[in-house]
């Protein structure tokens, strides 16, 4: 649905976007996640047809985004919300999204039961008839989500959905996002809040300046090879830390009495581990297996890129 190959851009000497490469199939909620400055935006801006690549290719449902024909084609499929909500001040709610229903040539029916729909949705039928200008940012924020669909696009960006929203309304947009994805709906999604991405996406690529690593939550969380075990026991003895050393553990640390150990291979490492504790006369009151974070993985690149 959305493809990049070596897609680049410079401004001058300095290359924003480098290279990237990706695939996302449709359906899918892609994050795309980096710090402040990494080219996000920019990404979405080429992606969006808003501006141009310096190099490679890049397509959206089938349609090159350098091709003036299908950058036509690519605006009518696409739902944008971009960084500035981009809304008239002096309409009302609902004048803004009949005015923007309007531009995408949807009918009159079609606009009046999207407008209904969405700012139902949203929490904002209540304030159709006020003016746009008198809104809270986290109250245009939505409104600008309400635009991005009033046409159905089959394909959505976001850039910084939750920006500006309080936790209530954050949650939400999150869950809002989540509907649209049971319909089957792609979204691209530019974010650095860490817990939204791993809440609402399929597949995470962490961004700064060159793509790092993609693979869904799960499977980045997996990639750092950080995995420990935590064993509570009713109480820790000598007897049983000679065991345990007998058996050569990876960086076995004693928080009174739980036992935190380094494994790699959790499924066959933690019954050895259990075998020795029970066979030095050590009580078990709960295991639990830690893994690394979505943060843990997501420091470990951009960090270790500066």
């Amino acid at each position: 649905m959305i493809d990049a190959e070596n897609l680049t851009r410079k401004f001058g000497d300095l290359t924003v976007v480098d290279k990237l490469t990706f695939h996302i199939e449709e359906g899918e909620v892609f994050g795309f996640l980096g710090p402040n400055g990494a080219g996000k935006t920019t990404t979405m801006r080429m992606l969006s047809c808003l501006i141009s690549k310096t190099s490679g290719e890049a397509r959206i449902a089938g349609y090159d985004v350098s091709d003036e024909a299908d950058s036509l084609k690519i605006r009518k499929i696409i739902g944008l919300l971009p960084e500035n909500n981009g809304l008239y001040d002096d309409l009302t709610a609902y004048k803004n999204l009949d005015f923007y229903g309007k531009l995408y040539e949807c009918s009159k029916t079609q606009r009046k039961e999207n407008i209904e729909h969405f700012l139902k949705l949203l929490g904002l039928w209540d304030k159709k008839d006020v003016l746009a200008g008198t809104f809270s940012k986290g109250m245009k924020q939505k409104l600008a989500i309400a635009r991005s669909l009033i046409h159905e696009p089959e394909i959505l960006f976001l850039d910084e959905p939750t920006a500006n929203l309080d936790p209530e309304s954050s949650k939400t947009v999150r869950d809002f996002i989540l509907d649209l994805k049971k319909e089957k709906k792609t979204i691209f999604l530019n974010t650095h809040n860490l817990d939204e991405a791993q809440r609402i996406c399929d597949k995470i690529g962490i961004f700064n300046t060159k793509l790092m690593v993609i693979g869904s939550p799960e499977e980045l969380e997996d990639s750092t090879l950080r995995k420990k075990t935590a064993i509570q026991l009713k109480e820790v003895n000598d007897k049983i830390l000679k065991a345990l050393r007998n058996l050569s553990l990876r960086n076995l640390t004693i928080d009174n009495n739980k036992l935190i150990v380094d494994v790699v291979n959790p499924e066959n490492e933690n019954p050895i581990i259990v075998d020795a504790i029970v066979s030095a006369g050590g009580k078990i009151q709960y295991i639990t297996r830690i893994s690394s974070t979505l943060e843990d993985v997501y420091l470990k690149f951009v960090r270790g890129k500066k």
